[in-house]
Formats: structure tokens, sequence, C-alpha cells
């Protein structure tokens, strides 16, 4: 069986969330009408970043517990598919 410490849950838990936060982004954006002087005229009219930020958390967080699950709970680990390369 293989086991998973707190700082590798950490670790892909951040590794999950920076992918999500890319995925989540794009959606719901809408350029504003009359850009502000200075502003890209792609620039988003309301980001609505503490949102996404939530929603990224949450998605990340069921998917770093899915990720959790299979490794711990069904014995998956790459460890023994390296091993398996080492002894051909």
């Amino acid at each position: 069986m293989s086991y998973m410490g707190v700082v590798n849950v950490i670790f892909i838990y951040i590794m999950v969330w920076w992918v999500v936060i890319f995925a989540v982004l794009p959606y719901g954006n809408h350029p504003a009408e009359k850009p502000i002087i200075g502003h890209s005229s792609g620039a988003p009219a309301n980001p609505r970043l503490k949102k996404k930020l939530i929603i990224t958390s949450v998605i990340s967080l069921f998917v770093t517990g899915i990720i959790f699950a299979l490794i711990h709970y069904s014995g998956f680990s790459f460890l023994d598919s390296v091993n398996t390369w080492e002894r051909e």
C-alpha cells in the first residue's frame, strides 16, 4: 500500500490549484463596453476574481481528494512502474 504524507498532499494540492486557476479564469469574462484610458480594450469589465479563487480552491480540493484516494486506498504507485523498468 502506498502512503502519502502531508507534504505530498499539500504539494499535489498546490499543483492542481495552479492548473485549475488557469482553466477557471476565462469563464464569464466580458470586455468593458467603454474601456478606461490606459487599460487594454480586451480587459474584462468585472473579472470576479474572489469568486474564481473560491471556485478554484473547491475544485482543487475535490481533485486532490480523488488523487489521495487513488494513491492511498487503491495502492496505486508510480514507483511500482519505475521498479518494473529497472528489472528489465
